[in-house]
């Protein structure tokens, strides 16, 4: 009865958190079950009951990192744009916006150099770049732009935002302190496209 109620206590998300946090700042290889139960002050057994294993739960934090940024994306362009913004810039901010907020999950899903660990992220970097892809050329092609620029134009955009985040993911900022900057990289960018 006791270990059904740390069971409970013990909630998936707080795990998914304290192991997105130790993978990050520790390193994926020097992270084991019972350094994550230590973290969160319980015994390594009882992460098990959640999850198998450490490479499961790796996975299961790139997942639901991934489908939070397809919930902003579809968000972003089923809302209006903000003043002035295109639907695409707004696509764009809202990706540097995730990518500065929440720098933990960002790292872990773009940024890892792991070769063991790559072959759980490519599948969902290529599942977010294609629906980011999506809306943009479904943009173009509503607002009529040449067929031969409907590969190249996602793709820049894409790698564009990726290096501003990566530029000021470093400096530990937040989104809203290069609010303005941003907005000028995506600006800018849109004019030289």
């Amino acid at each position: 009865m006791a270990r059904r109620a740390v069971e409970r206590e013990l909630s998936r998300e707080r795990i998914l958190e304290a192991a997105r946090h130790l993978f990050i700042t520790k390193g994926y290889r020097a992270i084991s079950m019972r350094s994550i139960g230590q973290h969160l002050g319980y015994s390594h057994g009882s992460l098990y009951y959640h999850f198998k294993e450490k490479a499961e739960l790796f996975y299961a934090i790139v997942v639901e990192d991934f489908n939070h940024v397809a919930a902003l994306l579809s968000e972003a362009m089923n809302n209006p744009p903000e003043q002035g913004m295109t639907r695409v810039e707004q696509l764009v901010m809202e990706f540097i916006r995730f990518g500065l907020d929440h720098p933990y999950q960002y790292e872990i899903m773009f940024m890892i150099r792991d070769e063991e660990l790559l072959a759980y992220c490519r599948a969902e970097q290529g599942r977010c770049f294609e629906l980011f892809a999506g809306i943009v050329r479904r943009h173009m092609k509503e607002e009529g732009y040449v067929s031969e620029d409907w590969q190249s134009v996602p793709l820049t955009l894409f790698l564009s935002a990726h290096g501003f985040i990566s530029y000021y993911i470093q400096d530990k900022v937040s989104f809203e302190d290069v609010k303005q900057a941003a907005l000028t990289h995506i600006k800018v960018l849109s004019r030289s496209l």
